[in-house]
């Protein structure tokens, strides 16, 4: 079967054509967009491409118009554009501006995963967090960002944020992973009481190791709201233990966020809280770990979260 604009052209040529039809062709070529292509290519066309190109260019022309009316294509997302083909006019459709940032967009949130965080965290931004109060944490943020954008292969240290509920941790988490995406690195935000709970739970499957396996090898983890769990010297030891040691020894950026400063959560990692154990040497080096992956920061300010 021979192409269908070579077809008509040769119906153009034996002026068997309804006029009508004739008529719209013409307008087609006339369009300001074709005799702007036309003229910017009019070296690299055949003598007869307008000719043998007339059905591309109405289709063009016809394609153009139904976007501009709201009508859209088959292929969403699209427009059409007139491109030149050994020395033939073609038509080729194009990713529109909005489909190229909403792509992305999109390629921009799977750098992130998020394991049952607030949604809060999707809009989070550096650039909107507010500093009153709080400005020691989002400049540790920012040198951590930067840090990691220079070198995204190497050890960054990461940050330990601790202070009262509200104060925009978690949030400051979102921004940090944000930010990180736009620039092409992967993060991982980890809800760290709800995992503990997931943990349990995935012994009857036989799954703890596959689960754990998967968040110690995160390019950057956040692990967040760290001793609200309830207290496990399981979870200490066979979860949190061997994802830390995992990182250490890796030198994995590790980000934290929690209620208790570095020495409350050795107590409570001790168990001593709970007065379930004392276990200080277990705490201790978990501790050891933590403190290699990030550094201590408070976060201060009002409650923002119910304020």
């Amino acid at each position: 079967m021979k192409p269908m604009n070579e077809e008509l052209a040769k119906i153009m040529d034996q002026r068997q054509m309804t006029a009508a039809y004739r008529q719209m062709m013409q307008a087609a070529v006339a369009d300001a967009d074709v005799q702007r292509f036309l003229q910017a290519n009019q070296a690299q066309l055949a003598p007869d491409a307008v000719t043998r190109g007339a059905a591309k260019i109405y289709e063009f022309v016809t394609a153009r118009d139904r976007l501009k009316a709201g009508d859209p294509l088959i292929a969403p997302g699209y427009e059409p554009q007139l491109v030149v083909s050994n020395g033939l006019i073609d038509i080729d459709y194009v990713a529109t501006p909005e489909k190229l940032a909403a792509d992305a967009q999109a390629a921009q949130a799977r750098l992130i995963t998020a394991l049952n965080m607030p949604k809060a965290i999707k809009t989070a931004s550096l650039e909107t967090y507010d500093p009153r109060y709080r400005s020691d944490a989002l400049s540790a943020a920012l040198d951590f960002t930067m840090g990691m954008a220079k070198a995204p292969n190497e050890f960054h240290k990461g940050l330990y944020l601790t202070g009262p509920f509200g104060v925009g941790k978690t949030f400051l988490l979102g921004a940090i992973a944000n930010d990180l995406a736009e620039q092409g690195i992967a993060s991982t935000l980890l809800h760290y009481p709800t995992f503990a709970v997931e943990m349990k739970q995935a012994i009857t499957d036989n799954s703890v190791l596959a689960k754990v396996d998967r968040i110690k090898k995160a390019k950057v983890l956040m692990i967040d709201d760290i001793g609200a769990e309830a207290w496990s010297a399981w979870v200490r030891d066979e979860v949190l233990g061997i994802i830390l040691q995992y990182r250490m020894q890796e030198e994995l950026p590790t980000l934290f966020t929690s209620n208790k400063n570095m020495q409350e959560l050795a107590a409570f990692l001790s168990g001593s809280e709970t007065g379930k154990a004392d276990e200080p040497v277990k705490a201790q080096r978990i501790m050891e770990r933590v403190r290699f992956l990030a550094t201590e920061i408070n976060v201060a300010g009002p409650d923002r979260r119910n304020g």
